[in-house]
């Protein structure tokens, strides 16, 4: 294992490493606390008859879509409980929605998560989270099914606050 320091352009631009090149938690301790959002999307394509089972709300499971909302929403509070360098956060709020799409190539359920906080770091990393658990969970509930379905194109849409401002997806 190389032990020796990340060239200085690398170790600036990747905040979690230290000038030895050892990671570390970013201390947030002098950044002021403001209102950061971000939105993150992804989707699960499936099997026609999975998602109309889904749509049913007649999956042997339960509410496939009610109980994805809450995992999304319970993963997005434990984030860094899974992400070794996320700061603990207190949000504000956590909003996970989903579209059903029959149309098109290939049915799929689209997830997307809003997190919001006050605070000196961004949510970016929960909105992430809250998406991939949700599909996740989908996933889980539909298996017996449908072992084929595929999760897709997890990103963050956008983020608002904190030093850098707003930033959207192109």
């Amino acid at each position: 294992m190389n032990s020796s320091p990340l060239p200085s352009s690398s170790s600036s631009a990747l905040t979690h490493f230290d000038a030895q090149g050892q990671a570390h938690m970013v201390d947030v301790a002098g950044k002021p606390a403001t209102h950061r959002v971000a939105v993150a999307t992804g989707r699960i394509e499936m099997q026609p008859a999975t998602l109309a089972l889904i749509e049913s709300g007649t999956a042997k499971k339960g509410d496939v879509l009610g109980i994805a909302r809450i995992a999304g929403i319970q993963a997005a509070k434990k984030t860094s409980d899974l992400i070794p360098l996320c700061h603990p956060l207190a949000l504000t709020r956590v909003a996970v929605a989903f579209a059903l799409a029959e149309g098109g190539e290939v049915p799929q359920v689209a997830c997307t998560a809003t997190v919001e906080t006050v605070g000196p770091t961004g949510v970016e990393m929960e909105a992430l989270t809250a998406v991939q658990v949700a599909l996740l969970t989908i996933y889980d509930m539909c298996k017996a099914v449908d072992r084929g379905m595929r999760i897709t194109d997890v990103h963050v849409l956008e983020k608002h606050g904190g030093k850098s401002g707003s930033w959207v997806a192109e």
